[in-house]
């Protein structure tokens, strides 16, 4: 646990080798990547948390404050605590909130690998509309129907990541919590809308960056996903097939396969000195 003025960040790490500094998405905890980590078990020194309100990390943002540079600044105090240059890794929402530190060049990271991150602000910034709209129609009619007294709403989200269904495939257990942090997704999709991120701020990422999509994921997600691959030097973009939204669940072997690729190519190169003039 790291401590900041009496608010908890969720920290736990095991392992030796390379740092892997392992963010999930909404509705989750450290504990979504287990599958990868067993995977990977041997070969790095995983370090784990939650984004704000979920897990044991306290919720730092309100209605009027949801900027996702809260969750920034909470990712970069991880990253400090575990030391060293780190490799990165997000899943989701935690894979936006990477890019956003990647860009800041505030912490020290090696390579960076992106799990289908949520980015309609940059959707929207390169006039991708159609796409843009299926963010918006979906977290519009989620919203609504959540303030209409449907406790189950977030479902709508959770079946647009993973197809029709997936909600209702998931343990009872599974189900109970992303029922219970609704209203913390809530204000991750605020911060995921009001942040704007612009490829000539993706393209100042200067470490190996890997983005993976699922080969059956919504068009929406693989063409901001895209976005973010063509904007960064260098960065490659993969899609593992028959895999969805939720892939370090259903195919851990092959994320966990891509993340060590990537990590590969961060133990050989150094990044280019930063002149940000940040430390």
């Amino acid at each position: 646990m790291i401590e900041e003025a009496h608010r908890h960040i969720e920290y736990e790490e095991r392992g030796s080798g390379p740092t892997l500094v392992l963010v999930p998405g909404s509705c989750s905890t450290g504990a979504a990547w287990r599958p990868v980590m067993k995977v990977l078990d041997g070969s790095f020194r995983f370090v784990t948390t939650s984004l704000l309100g979920y897990g044991a990390t306290a919720e730092r943002r309100t209605e009027s404050d949801s900027s996702v540079l809260r969750e920034v600044e909470m990712l970069e105090a991880v990253v400090g605590r575990a030391g060293g240059q780190v490799h990165l890794v997000g899943h989701s929402f935690g894979g936006a909130v990477a890019l956003i530190v990647a860009t800041r060049k505030r912490v020290k990271i090696a390579s960076l690998t992106v799990l289908e991150a949520p980015l309609p602000s940059l959707l929207r910034h390169c006039h991708e509309h159609a796409h843009y709209r299926a963010f918006r129609d979906m977290t519009d009619a989620y919203f609504a129907a959540y303030r209409g007294g449907d406790r189950e709403a977030i479902r709508m989200m959770i079946d647009f990541y993973g197809g029709e269904g997936t909600y209702a495939s998931w343990p009872e257990k599974v189900r109970a919590y992303a029922v219970e942090t609704t209203l913390v997704n809530m204000l991750d999709w605020a911060s995921a809308y009001d942040h704007p991120l612009a490829p000539e701020t993706l393209a100042a990422i200067d470490v190996p960056v890997s983005v993976v999509v699922g080969g059956s994921s919504h068009p929406a997600i693989c063409r901001a996903n895209g976005l973010v691959s063509v904007s960064i030097e260098g960065a490659t973009f993969k899609a593992i097939g028959g895999a969805a939204h939720f892939m370090i669940s259903t195919h851990p072997g092959q994320v966990a396969n891509l993340i060590a690729d990537n990590v590969t190519r961060g133990q050989r190169r150094s990044p280019r000195p930063d002149t940000s003039g940040t430390t």
